[in-house]
């Protein structure tokens, strides 16, 4: 190496008196804000101690009393299920995942660091064996959120959780969206009910808050495929598998943001992804996407107005090694990358 690199580098990196301090030693001032708000001198918070918390994010218990920009909220229930039961535990899973973040390389981004994000706790239920009852709770608590200006990114639960989500985001104005899935979940009414996890959709579609028009569903897959004519009929875009598989990702993606526009809502269930990456769900269907091609899609919604999103059908007792928790904490954080980069989005007080 030359001599005068050599000694450059040593006085950046290396300098005389001790070792550099952590902070000054970058000149990119994103990376700067983002080391600034994880280590004190040289040292790091740990991030195997205190309390848990979705993506990192600070707690707040009373998110109405100074509203944050984002919330991340938990909806710990899952009276929805066909399958198999569990993930009413999805919140504290994705919660106990170290190390998501605090940046995103693709998207050359640090969401904690460029809005007032927290964890605002989980949505409060007042019963745990009433699923009508349990909707209508989130329903209440999503549009009370809604009407502070907090834009939300949420972790369930099962599926049927998006509905009332939708209904209190979607009401006087229907949201398009992107959804990422094995399973369509357009089915009808069966054993007494219209709110399972198999059926949000169609109902969120004929109680006018979502439009079909500007929704796409990716990833669809398996033997149920007889349930979901809703989609077609009412004018969703469905992708199958193995579609994607014969299309790319560069067109799935460029599919869907012809799709999906205005504000959207991004819907990703983790058993879209294949059951060898990510076991443990309710529904897992073999023959599915990749982390790696999730991470792909995701970041290929960037800039579209995404206005709020969920996680859902993490169930960690079928998940022995947290490889599914792990994804949905990552797709999590993808989602908060989205609503930052929302044309729509304002930090509070702007605008």
């Amino acid at each position: 190496m030359d001599a005068a690199r050599l000694a450059a580098l040593k006085a950046r990196f290396a300098p005389e008196g001790g070792e550099a301090e952590t902070a000054p030693e970058t000149q990119d001032p994103l990376f700067r804000r983002i080391i600034e708000s994880q280590f004190t001198g040289d040292r790091r918070a740990w991030p195997f101690a205190g309390l848990a918390s979705f993506c990192g994010a600070r707690f707040q218990a009373d998110p109405l009393a100074d509203p944050p920009d984002i919330g991340l909220v938990g909806v710990p229930m899952d009276l929805g299920v066909t399958n198999r039961a569990g993930a009413r535990l999805g919140p504290r899973a994705i919660r106990g995942v170290e190390r998501i973040g605090p940046y995103e390389p693709a998207l050359h981004m640090a969401p904690l660091t460029e809005a007032r994000v927290a964890d605002i706790g989980d949505v409060p239920m007042a019963s745990r064996f009433s699923l009508e009852g349990c909707h209508a709770d989130i329903e209440a608590h999503f549009r009370a959120l809604h009407q502070a200006g907090i834009r939300t990114v949420a972790a369930g639960g099962d599926h049927s959780i998006s509905l009332p989500i939708l209904k209190a985001l979607g009401a006087g104005r229907p949201l398009g969206m992107v959804h990422i899935d094995a399973h369509a979940d357009t089915g009808g009414p069966y054993e007494g009910t219209r709110f399972h996890h198999g059926g949000p959709f169609r109902q969120a579609v004929l109680d006018g808050v979502l439009d079909p028009d500007r929704t796409i569903q990716i990833g669809i897959r398996g033997g149920a495929g007889y349930l979901w004519e809703f989609s077609a009929v009412s004018g969703m875009t469905l992708i199958e598998m193995h579609k994607v598989t014969e299309m790319g990702l560069p067109a799935v993606v460029e599919r869907a943001r012809k799709v999906a526009t205005g504000p959207i809502y991004v819907s990703f269930d983790v058993d879209a992804v294949d059951p060898g990456f990510a076991p443990g769900t309710g529904t897992p269907e073999v023959g599915g996407l990749a982390p790696r091609e999730v991470l792909a899609l995701l970041r290929g919604l960037a800039g579209l107005d995404v206005v709020a999103g969920d996680v859902v059908e993490v169930a960690p007792q079928y998940d022995s090694g947290t490889a599914t928790a792990q994804i949905g904490a990552q797709a999590m954080f993808q989602i908060l990358c989205l609503l930052l980069r929302a044309p729509s989005f304002r930090r509070g007080g702007e605008g």
